[in-house]
Protein backbone atom coordinates (compact mmCIF):
# COMPACT_ATOMS: atom_id res chain seq x y z
CA UNK A 1 0.00 0.00 0.00
CA UNK A 2 1.51 3.23 -0.98
CA UNK A 3 2.09 5.52 1.85
CA UNK A 4 0.19 9.22 2.56
CA UNK A 5 3.41 11.26 1.03
CA UNK A 6 3.04 9.17 -2.15
CA UNK A 7 -0.31 9.58 -2.31
CA UNK A 8 -0.25 12.72 -2.05
CA UNK A 9 2.37 12.96 -4.31
CA UNK A 10 0.17 11.36 -7.04
CA UNK A 11 -2.80 13.76 -6.06
CA UNK A 12 -0.48 16.90 -6.72
CA UNK A 13 1.04 15.05 -9.73
CA UNK A 14 -2.56 14.87 -11.22
CA UNK A 15 -3.25 18.34 -10.60
CA UNK A 16 -0.21 19.60 -11.94
CA UNK A 17 1.51 20.85 -8.96
CA UNK A 18 4.56 19.68 -7.27
CA UNK A 19 4.29 18.16 -3.47
CA UNK A 20 7.66 19.19 -2.31
CA UNK A 21 7.56 22.73 -1.26
CA UNK A 22 8.79 25.41 -3.93
CA UNK A 23 12.02 27.19 -2.88
CA UNK A 24 11.09 30.02 -0.44
CA UNK A 25 7.81 28.30 1.02
CA UNK A 26 7.65 27.24 4.59
CA UNK A 27 8.20 23.28 4.92
CA UNK A 28 5.65 23.54 7.98
CA UNK A 29 2.97 25.33 6.04
CA UNK A 30 3.46 23.33 3.31
CA UNK A 31 2.92 19.81 5.47
CA UNK A 32 -0.31 21.64 7.16
CA UNK A 33 -2.12 22.19 3.62
CA UNK A 34 -0.96 18.94 2.01
CA UNK A 35 -2.40 16.99 5.41
CA UNK A 36 -5.57 19.20 5.67
CA UNK A 37 -5.92 18.12 1.89
CA UNK A 38 -6.07 14.74 2.56
CA UNK A 39 -8.14 14.56 5.19
CA UNK A 40 -10.84 16.61 3.07
CA UNK A 41 -10.52 14.33 0.30
CA UNK A 42 -10.52 11.46 2.39
CA UNK A 43 -6.95 9.66 1.95
CA UNK A 44 -5.94 8.84 5.21
CA UNK A 45 -2.62 6.99 6.79
CA UNK A 46 -3.75 3.28 7.57
CA UNK A 47 -3.29 3.45 11.54
CA UNK A 48 -1.54 0.56 12.52
CA UNK A 49 -3.43 -0.25 15.81
CA UNK A 50 -7.02 0.16 14.94
CA UNK A 51 -9.65 -0.67 17.79
CA UNK A 52 -11.24 -3.96 16.43
CA UNK A 53 -14.43 -5.60 18.61
CA UNK A 54 -13.76 -7.45 21.67
CA UNK A 55 -14.30 -11.34 21.55
CA UNK A 56 -13.80 -14.41 23.35
CA UNK A 57 -11.16 -15.55 21.09
CA UNK A 58 -9.22 -12.00 21.46
CA UNK A 59 -9.96 -12.61 25.45
CA UNK A 60 -8.58 -15.65 24.89
CA UNK A 61 -5.45 -14.76 23.08
CA UNK A 62 -4.86 -12.51 25.30
CA UNK A 63 -4.79 -15.22 28.32
CA UNK A 64 -2.61 -17.56 26.42
CA UNK A 65 0.16 -14.68 25.24
CA UNK A 66 0.44 -13.52 29.02
CA UNK A 67 0.75 -17.16 30.16
CA UNK A 68 -2.84 -17.41 31.79
CA UNK A 69 -4.03 -20.65 32.07
CA UNK A 70 -7.97 -20.35 31.17
CA UNK A 71 -11.46 -22.50 31.65
CA UNK A 72 -14.45 -22.00 29.20
CA UNK A 73 -16.98 -22.92 31.66
CA UNK A 74 -20.63 -25.24 30.68
CA UNK A 75 -22.39 -21.78 29.40
CA UNK A 76 -19.38 -20.76 27.46
CA UNK A 77 -17.89 -18.50 30.06
CA UNK A 78 -14.34 -17.84 30.07
CA UNK A 79 -12.36 -18.29 33.56
CA UNK A 80 -9.25 -18.49 35.05
CA UNK A 81 -7.18 -18.15 38.15
CA UNK A 82 -5.04 -15.09 38.99
CA UNK A 83 -2.81 -14.93 42.50
CA UNK A 84 -5.38 -17.95 43.58
CA UNK A 85 -8.45 -15.96 42.68
CA UNK A 86 -11.36 -17.05 40.34
CA UNK A 87 -12.02 -14.31 37.76
CA UNK A 88 -14.15 -14.96 35.05
CA UNK A 89 -14.43 -12.46 31.32
CA UNK A 90 -17.67 -11.33 29.98
CA UNK A 91 -18.93 -9.49 27.21
CA UNK A 92 -22.39 -7.79 28.04
CA UNK A 93 -24.89 -5.68 25.75
CA UNK A 94 -26.89 -5.93 22.40
CA UNK A 95 -23.15 -6.27 20.01
CA UNK A 96 -21.42 -8.06 23.22
CA UNK A 97 -19.88 -4.40 23.53
CA UNK A 98 -19.05 -4.34 27.23
CA UNK A 99 -16.31 -6.08 28.95
CA UNK A 100 -16.81 -7.00 32.70
CA UNK A 101 -13.51 -8.54 34.63
CA UNK A 102 -15.31 -9.42 37.58
CA UNK A 103 -13.60 -11.19 40.50
CA UNK A 104 -14.01 -13.61 43.36
CA UNK A 105 -12.68 -13.76 46.64
CA UNK A 106 -11.42 -17.39 47.32
CA UNK A 107 -13.05 -17.27 50.95
CA UNK A 108 -16.46 -17.48 51.73
CA UNK A 109 -18.12 -15.23 54.74
CA UNK A 110 -21.00 -16.31 57.16
CA UNK A 111 -24.36 -14.70 56.46
CA UNK A 112 -24.08 -13.34 60.26
CA UNK A 113 -20.99 -11.31 59.25
CA UNK A 114 -22.81 -9.93 56.21
CA UNK A 115 -23.15 -6.68 57.17
CA UNK A 116 -19.51 -6.32 58.30
CA UNK A 117 -18.51 -7.02 54.32
CA UNK A 118 -20.66 -4.55 53.14
CA UNK A 119 -19.57 -1.91 55.21
CA UNK A 120 -16.34 -2.76 53.56
CA UNK A 121 -17.13 -2.94 50.54
CA UNK A 122 -19.04 0.24 50.76
CA UNK A 123 -15.66 1.95 52.08
CA UNK A 124 -13.96 0.75 49.29
CA UNK A 125 -16.30 1.96 46.43
CA UNK A 126 -16.41 5.14 48.44
CA UNK A 127 -12.64 5.76 47.84
CA UNK A 128 -11.84 4.11 44.66
CA UNK A 129 -12.83 3.97 41.46
CA UNK A 130 -12.00 0.41 40.82
CA UNK A 131 -12.81 -2.23 41.22
CA UNK A 132 -16.88 -2.01 42.53
CA UNK A 133 -17.02 -4.56 45.07
CA UNK A 134 -20.02 -5.99 46.31
CA UNK A 135 -21.24 -9.63 47.76
CA UNK A 136 -23.19 -12.21 46.42
CA UNK A 137 -25.35 -14.47 49.00
CA UNK A 138 -25.63 -18.10 47.42
CA UNK A 139 -28.85 -20.75 48.41
CA UNK A 140 -27.01 -22.11 50.74
CA UNK A 141 -26.84 -18.57 52.63
CA UNK A 142 -23.18 -18.34 52.36
CA UNK A 143 -21.62 -14.98 51.05
CA UNK A 144 -19.21 -14.44 48.13
CA UNK A 145 -17.04 -11.37 47.78
CA UNK A 146 -16.90 -9.76 44.23
CA UNK A 147 -15.14 -7.50 42.26
CA UNK A 148 -15.93 -6.10 39.25
CA UNK A 149 -14.74 -3.35 36.50
CA UNK A 150 -16.90 -3.51 33.05
CA UNK A 151 -16.25 -0.99 30.51
CA UNK A 152 -18.14 0.25 27.07
CA UNK A 153 -15.62 -0.82 24.22
CA UNK A 154 -18.60 0.16 21.53
CA UNK A 155 -15.86 0.80 19.57
CA UNK A 156 -13.56 -1.80 20.00
CA UNK A 157 -10.18 -1.83 21.36
CA UNK A 158 -6.33 -1.91 20.02
CA UNK A 159 -4.18 -4.54 21.58
CA UNK A 160 -3.05 -2.24 24.23
CA UNK A 161 -6.31 -0.82 25.34
CA UNK A 162 -7.33 -4.50 25.53
CA UNK A 163 -4.30 -5.36 27.75
CA UNK A 164 -5.03 -2.50 29.93
CA UNK A 165 -8.63 -3.14 30.63
CA UNK A 166 -7.73 -6.51 31.34
CA UNK A 167 -5.40 -6.51 33.63
CA UNK A 168 -6.71 -3.17 35.24
CA UNK A 169 -9.98 -5.42 35.92
CA UNK A 170 -7.16 -8.70 37.29
CA UNK A 171 -4.93 -6.15 39.16
CA UNK A 172 -7.28 -4.08 41.32
CA UNK A 173 -9.34 -7.01 42.09
CA UNK A 174 -6.78 -8.92 43.61
CA UNK A 175 -5.83 -5.23 45.62
CA UNK A 176 -9.42 -5.23 46.92
CA UNK A 177 -8.84 -9.20 47.96
CA UNK A 178 -5.51 -8.56 49.50
CA UNK A 179 -7.03 -5.73 51.40
CA UNK A 180 -9.85 -8.08 52.28
CA UNK A 181 -7.31 -10.61 53.56
CA UNK A 182 -4.89 -8.40 55.78
CA UNK A 183 -8.70 -7.39 57.50
CA UNK A 184 -9.57 -10.93 58.02
CA UNK A 185 -6.80 -13.25 58.73
CA UNK A 186 -9.34 -14.89 61.04
CA UNK A 187 -11.62 -17.96 59.52
CA UNK A 188 -14.57 -15.40 58.45
CA UNK A 189 -16.23 -18.71 57.43
CA UNK A 190 -17.08 -18.59 60.79
CA UNK A 191 -19.57 -16.77 62.73
CA UNK A 192 -18.69 -14.83 65.87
Amino acid sequence: MASFADRAREWFRRIGRSAEPAAGDDPDLHDSVAALLARELGVVEPAEDVPVAVTPARLATWMSNNGFSYFVDSDGDLGGMWRGRLFYFFLFGEHAEILQVRGQWQREVTIERMSEILDVCNEWNAERIWPKAYVRVRDNGRVHVVSEVALDLEHGATDAQLHQALFCGLSTGSMFFDALDERYPDPVGIAP
